[in-house]
């Protein structure tokens, strides 16, 4: 699933492709790739049809684009000063396992797994959704500024929103462990499986062990490599094991081949020559140097 740097890669393409265009129709061709959109297919096109995509923003693992009123639209209903800050609607994105938005010409083929496509007025290129596993989705949601459906994800450590010292007090309050921590969108918004092994690796730090025992110093530098990371990754385009992740032009990332631990079982630590151990992880993996990571004796998972 895409992570961090791979959605915030897509998000400068949106913003560079289609903000400040205005969308002349759209076409539903899955009606899957819009369940969330509780209104349904016909509803989404014609909501969509008329607006300008005003911003693209990011959080964590969503993606969404804030959208010009629309005709009827007006703040007579608005009850407070905070509802005036984020009124209005936004169409939000989330890629799950697959999915991808890209920015091509209006006369390219379609994508075998074509899910959703966007026409602007400027008969420029199109905006398409294309998701072969069907798990990401778009639906339109109240809020420009933070949709009301994701503000229970917290902000992500490379966003100014972030606060370091409550992630540092909130992760040891936590009785859990550090990976099961970081893969919580509720505490650090953005972290999956791949980055998550990657930083617990630069830190020096098994990712069983128990939150309650980790040291503000450790936890502290947990972070720092978390955003170091997110921060080269990011650099570098993201990740792409496949072609399922790519930026809205359809190029893919380039870490993958700076990757330290995370698909390399088997193989030696770049640290200390001991061989990466793979285990098995939420029906995921976890990869860590038995060296450079000691397990703890008292583990948590």
């Amino acid at each position: 699933m895409p992570e961090l740097p791979e959605v915030e890669v897509v998000r400068r393409g949106l913003e560079r492709g289609v903000v400040g265009r205005t969308i002349a129709r759209v076409e539903v061709r899955h009606p899957r790739a819009v369940r969330r959109h509780a209104a349904g297919a016909d509803h989404f096109e014609a909501t969509l049809a008329g607006r300008t995509m005003v911003s693209a923003s990011r959080r964590g693992k969503y993606l969404w684009l804030g959208l010009s009123p629309a005709a009827a639209d007006g703040m007579s209903g608005v009850s407070s000063v905070n509802e005036v800050h984020n009124a209005g609607e936004a169409l939000l994105g989330h890629l799950g396992m697959s999915g991808q938005l890209l920015v091509v010409p209006a006369d390219s083929p379609d994508q075998v797994h074509l899910r959703v496509r966007l026409r602007f007025t400027d008969g420029g290129r199109e905006l398409r959704f294309v998701d072969q596993r069907t798990f990401g989705g778009l639906c339109v949601v109240p809020g420009s500024e933070l949709p009301v459906t994701i503000s229970h994800i917290a902000p992500d450590p490379l966003s100014v929103e972030f606060d370091p010292d409550h992630f540092v007090a909130a992760l040891r309050r936590r009785r859990t462990g550090l990976k099961r921590a970081l893969l919580d969108q509720t505490l650090i918004s953005g972290v999956g499986n791949i980055y998550a092994d990657e930083a617990l690796w630069a830190a020096g730090l098994h990712y069983a062990r128990p939150t309650e025992s980790v040291t503000r110093v450790e936890a502290t530098r947990l972070l720092e490599a978390v955003r170091t990371v997110m921060t080269a990754a990011l650099a570098a385009g993201g990740t792409s094991f496949d072609r399922l992740y790519v930026s809205t032009e359809g190029v893919s990332g380039l870490f993958e081949r700076s990757l330290t631990v995370y698909g390399r079982g088997g193989q030696e630590c770049s640290r200390c020559g001991a061989l990466i151990q793979r285990d098995a992880f939420m029906n995921r993996s976890s990869f860590t140097c038995p060296v450079c990571q000691p397990r703890p004796r008292r583990a948590r998972w």
